[in-house]
């Protein structure tokens, strides 16, 4: 017994709870449980991007599992294996699908979508279904990339047109008139601040003493007789149209020498027979006018 005690035996039996050690820790890290029983399944993937050895395995967002090894089918290079290690307690119907979804940040997780319409189950070991979601990362590859490639042309078109726009005379005129333009207004602003600082308040003032002189011309109408001025300029109103209408009929004497073309005549005919009289007495006065420096007649 005393090899027991040597040195190589006790290094030995270091060295082998070490590995065991390492080993459990290793696996326990993965999420492996050595001491926990499991069954095992394999899936078969055509693609199993992002998909990696310790990977979740679950249902219904519970993890259930983890992928144990991924290994290539070399006969058939599109076909990939990867042994999953569920729960024992787990029983997979006939015609589940186990779905390959990527992360947003890289990984994968295995999603196991349970046939519920079905009372038979997978045996322990059978080669199970397995499709590749490409996730939301995956739908924008189909739909939004194919826009992409499309939009490609025109993107480098547009970018033709914004580098000759940029290098474009006329944009560095119109920038410069641009500038000189802001140090117009600025120098308006500063025109306009100084006015407002020293003129509106003299504006302000002015203001409001015309204020208060509209408010007591306002005072003031108020106090007026309107009514009786106006009932007065009414009747004024009215007798000129009474006098109006006098003057525009055939009676009474201002009517009559106004619409009378009568009178109008015999007017005429008289200052006619006084012109030819006046005449007649400037070439022979002496037929009208007698007179004597001594008393004869």
């Amino acid at each position: 017994m005393n090899f027991l005690k040597t040195k190589e035996f006790l290094i030995g039996v270091i060295t082998a709870v070490s590995l065991s050690i390492l080993i459990f820790g290793i696996n326990y890290l993965k999420g492996v449980n050595l001491m926990k029983p499991a069954n095992f399944y394999v899936v078969e993937y055509n693609n199993v991007e992002g998909l990696e050895l310790s990977s979740p395995v679950q249902v219904e967002g519970f993890k259930v599992g983890l992928v144990t090894n991924i290994a290539l089918d070399f006969n058939d290079t599109k076909r990939v294996l990867v042994t999953v290690s569920l729960d024992k307690k787990l029983r997979i119907p006939k015609g589940s699908i186990i779905t390959l979804e990527p992360g947003m940040l890289g990984g994968a997780t295995l999603v196991i979508k349970m046939n519920n319409f079905v009372s038979e189950y997978h045996k322990v070991g059978d080669v199970l279904k397995g499709e590749y979601n490409g996730g939301m990362m995956g739908k924008v590859e189909e739909s939004l990339l194919p826009s992409i490639e499309k939009m490609l042309p025109r993107l480098d078109s547009i970018l033709l047109g914004i580098n000759s726009l940029i290098n474009s005379p006329a944009l560095q005129s119109s920038l410069n008139s641009i500038e000189r333009t802001t140090s117009t207004l600025e120098s308006a602003t500063l025109s306009l601040d100084r006015m407002m600082k020293k003129d509106m308040p003299a504006i302000l003032a002015n203001v409001n003493t015309l204020s208060g002189d509209l408010v007591s011309l306002s005072s003031s109408i108020k106090g007026l007789d309107i009514a009786s001025t106006y009932n007065k300029l009414d009747g004024a109103i009215g007798n000129i149209n009474e006098l109006t209408t006098s003057l525009n009929s055939d009676e009474g004497t201002i009517g009559l020498l106004l619409n009378d073309t009568t009178l109008y005549t015999n007017l005429s005919n008289t200052a006619g027979s006084a012109n030819e009289l006046l005449i007649d007495l400037r070439k022979s006065p002496k037929r009208y006018v007698h007179f004597s420096l001594f008393g004869r007649k």
